[in-house]
Formats: C-alpha cells, structure tokens, sequence
C-alpha cells in the first residue's frame, strides 16, 4: 500500500513536529524572524541551503497560525492577526541546486490605519518531489515534505508578559502540566528550568525547551517524570520552582515561580 504522508517540520515561537526527511534535505535559517514596522514596513530574509548532490525543488507558501493549548502549532483558515493579506514574497517557487542557498524574500506593508498590535504567518517551504520510505508496519509510504518558518511583524512597542496559572498532573502520560499565560502583546518562546520538591527533598528536575506562546494566549508547559530507572511518584503535596527564560542577551528576561501541586491516588 502506498500513502501520501506530509511531514510538518515547525522550529518556531512553537513544538516541534519530526520531519527528519525533509531537514536531511535542506537546511532553513531563520526558523523565526520577529521585526518591527518602520513607515509602516518591515522585512525579512530565509534561506533555504540544499545540503544533498540532488537538485531540490520546492514551492514557497504562507498561512496564519497559533498555538494550541494542549498540542501546540496549528495552522488557521483565517486569523485577525494574519499578516499575509500585507505580505509579498518570492520567489513563489525555487530550484535550490547541490550545494547552494537561495533566499526568500519577506516585505510586510501594513496600511497606515492598521490597529497597533502583532501580525504573523507562516512560511512553507514545500518539497514538490515524494519521497519513498517504508513505515511501522513495512508499508510503502511516499513522503512530501515541508518545513516552515515563523514571521512575527509588531506595530507598536509590544512586549510579552508571562504569568504561570496553574499546575496539574496527568497520571497516564506521567506528566505534570504547567499552564502559562502571555497576558502581553507579543508572541514569546520561554524556555524553563524546573525542580519537583516534597516536604524540602528534591524529587525530580529538568528543563523545558523553547516553547511558543502567542500574545495575549496560554500554553500547556510539559514537565516530563517518566524518567527512565525512576518509580513514579507518590500521591501527595509538591512544590515546584522553576524559571522561565526568554528573550536574547542582554537583554533577558527571567521569571522565578513556585506553585504547589498535588497527585490525587489512583
């Protein structure tokens, strides 16, 4: 059996979704370009490098998207911060021979009238040649790939805010989820460190790594316990201290938190 399977591969204010086959193809840079209108216009550049002997053909394509609580990147029918609507770029389709980088070219102009606040979309570079590979099962899977770029334009002095709402634990994924708030008005992508204590004893620790959160949205943050050789935990009351981090030197932004949780018995 042959199936078409299109492999998303999102390094944004976002998850990452797998898409190995694609990035062995080509190499993106950058995977999130955030920029703010100047006379009402802002720019930004991708590269797309083909790293294989074999010419790489692809068409280029935006959407709007978001961030799903729950599962993360998501792309929209229609969005009120769509920026594409003000966008143009090209080329619309690109031959990337062996070896070579061609360049992707991003003008946003935003009408004057525009209310302030953050427009985005996503940049899709989209292999036009299927690829063959066998999944799980030994089926023949043909595989279209597509890697895509976030492109954040602000109009107005914008800033995130994050708060961390609640925590709960989830028995069967055995993970604990730490949802955070982005009460600000622009999009961020925190990174977090975080221990798991009970009664002044350390229990677990970890990192979080980068994690999109759109303005003015929350976000599940996931804190991974099923670590290999460990027995899961007790039922009971945890604290959990941590910090979220964002931002780029020297200009970053920290946010120390503790919040309680409690395990309920099976």
């Amino acid at each position: 059996m042959i199936r078409t399977v299109i492999l998303l591969g999102i390094c944004s204010l976002s998850a990452v979704i797998s898409a190995k086959a694609v990035q062995a193809q080509v190499r993106i840079s950058p995977m999130v370009i955030e920029t703010e209108v100047n006379r009402n216009q802002a720019e930004g550049v991708i590269n797309v490098t083909n790293i294989t002997n074999e010419p790489f053909h692809a068409r280029v394509y935006v959407q709007p998207f978001a961030y799903n609580r729950d599962t993360g990147f998501e792309t929209l029918s229609s969005s009120p911060t769509d920026l594409s609507p003000y966008l143009q770029f090209s080329p619309r389709e690109l031959i990337v021979p062996p070896g070579t980088t061609r360049r992707i070219r991003l003008i946003a102009q935003l009408p004057p009238h525009l209310p302030e606040g953050e427009y985005r979309v996503v940049v899709f570079t989209e292999n036009l040649q299927e690829m063959k590979t066998s999944d799980q099962k030994g089926n023949v899977v043909n595989i279209r790939g597509k890697v895509g770029s976030t492109f954040y334009v602000r109009k107005g002095k914008l800033s995130p805010q994050l708060i961390i709402d609640s925590s709960s634990f989830d028995p069967e994924k055995n993970q604990i989820k730490l949802l955070v708030r982005n009460i600000g008005k622009a999009s961020v992508l925190p990174t977090a460190t975080w221990t798991l204590k009970q009664q002044g004893s350390i229990i677990r620790s970890g990192e979080i790594q980068p994690t999109g959160i759109t303005a003015q949205s929350d976000r599940y943050l996931f804190l991974n316990l099923a670590d290999t050789g460990k027995t899961a935990i007790a039922p009971g009351k945890y604290e959990i201290y941590g910090e979220l981090i964002w931002g780029q030197a020297p200009n970053q932004t920290s946010l120390p938190f503790n919040i309680n949780l409690i395990v309920p018995s099976q």
